[in-house]
């Protein structure tokens, strides 16, 4: 059964608490990268044995095998990819930018330029369920931002890929799928192997192992985030439907057993109303046994005395994903400093974000939306910036820069700009 804890008379640490994160996976995850580091392909062959079932014949997945997969999936659900995709690429197009000049009329000319990243690296989890969506959402952005290279791994238990991750691959316009899932792909992507090709960015969602190599990796590459446990928090009034808030919840509970499932009501009927309803739909749930672990250990209901406090408690807990489920939503966004994404009104379940509206579902969680955002296009480009002074323009200030130079002790610096107006430089 789901907690109902009112807030005011048990400490914030309780309210607060996400539960255990630790995994104690770190030296388990340095063995991988530092194997598939050394031996490539082999460690990787070794990996797919031991986790996979089974290594592929060839880790790349070819032409005819995609092809083969698109046509095997039900025409509906492509239909409803393509229409997603659709959406993803409209509300992602929005976020390109441009690189700017400034010109002085000295002589001084600054700028910055764009340019999207030459290798994207997509991680797609396999575990106990298939993300076609999360192709969409990772590959469309890269995209969108004109990556030249997009290259994906993915789980293939005994050497197959479920054929809705390639459908979706072919749709989103992914460049190349490889068959590797796990600690170890992040490693291919990081380090390169024989087969698959070194990247310069490593995006997507994925389990504990997935996500400390992604962490260990860092600096050789850049990374999306790290992504935790998933998160819903809804915030709700007495006027919300039961039955709608505990199936909002039980979304977010069917993914994982860590995963946090939080209601935020000032109304003590409804939080009562609600934890009957979860019960009940959990018994009719095909991932049940999953969602009640999640309940059971991060679910809670939190009762406070207003919607004010409701959405200040939210901001706290910075959720990856935000319900607000009241009269005039629009009004209290202004109100919400830290979330993943926010889902305004009682008609906008947190799924239609999973799946199909086009705002990316690759969030912070952990409470990271506290300082970074969705994954987006931006995700996928580098800004260089560049300078041109005119030999007027840099004699206008050289007397500052050498100021600046020697009151940090650095005269090399101040001579180096000096050096262009001493007497016989040309």
């Amino acid at each position: 059964m789901i907690r109902i804890l009112r807030y005011g008379e048990i400490p914030n640490e309780e309210i607060f608490f996400r539960g255990e994160t630790k995994t104690n996976v770190e030296e388990t995850v340095a063995a991988i990268l530092a194997d598939v580091k050394a031996r490539g392909d082999a460690a990787l062959r070794d990996c797919a044995e031991r986790f996979d079932g089974g290594a592929p014949e060839r880790f790349e997945v070819g032409e005819q095998e995609i092809d083969e997969a698109f046509a095997a999936v039900d025409p509906a659900l492509v239909a409803a990819m393509e229409a997603a995709a659709a959406n993803i690429r409209a509300f992602h197009a929005r976020q390109l930018r441009s690189g700017f000049v400034m010109a002085g009329q000295d002589g001084a000319v600054l700028g910055q330029k764009i340019a999207p990243v030459d290798r994207a690296g997509l991680y797609v989890p396999g575990g106990t369920a298939a993300y076609p969506s999360t192709v969409l959402m990772d590959a469309i952005p890269a995209a969108i931002a004109g990556c030249p290279e997009i290259v994906m791994a993915t789980p293939a238990k005994n050497g197959k890929v479920p054929p809705a991750i390639l459908a979706a691959a072919k749709i989103a316009g992914v460049h190349r799928v490889f068959k590797v899932g796990g600690a170890q792909a992040i490693a291919a992507l990081a380090y390169g192997t024989e087969s698959i090709p070194k990247v310069d960015k490593i995006v997507g969602p994925g389990n504990a192992f997935v996500a400390e190599a992604k962490k260990q990796v860092f600096g050789l590459v850049s990374i999306d985030m790290i992504a935790g446990p998933s998160e819903i928090l809804i915030v709700a009034d007495e006027k919300s439907d039961p039955r709608c808030v505990a199936a909002d919840l039980l979304s977010q509970a069917e993914h994982d057993k860590m995963a946090s499932a939080v209601l935020v009501t000032d109304s003590l009927p409804l939080a009562e109303a609600v934890a009957a309803e979860i019960e009940r739909q959990l018994a009719l749930l095909p991932r049940g046994e999953i969602a009640r672990a999640s309940i059971e250990g991060q679910g809670k209901i939190i009762v406070c005395d207003s919607l004010a406090t409701a959405v200040d408690i939210a901001n706290e807990i910075a959720p990856e994903h935000l319900e607000l489920c009241m009269d005039d939503p629009f009004g209290w966004l202004g109100r919400v400093r830290h979330a993943g994404s926010v889902f305004l009104g009682r008609s906008c379940p947190e799924a239609l974000g999973d799946y199909f509206a086009g705002p990316n579902h690759t969030l912070p969680t952990g409470g990271t939306a506290r300082f970074s955002s969705p994954l987006s296009v931006d995700d996928f480009i580098k800004k260089t910036q560049f300078i041109y002074y005119a030999p007027e323009a840099l004699g206008n200030v050289c007397g500052d820069i050498a100021r600046f130079a020697r009151a940090e002790g650095l005269e090399g610096h101040a001579r180096s700009v000096e050096s262009r107006f001493e007497e016989g430089n040309a």
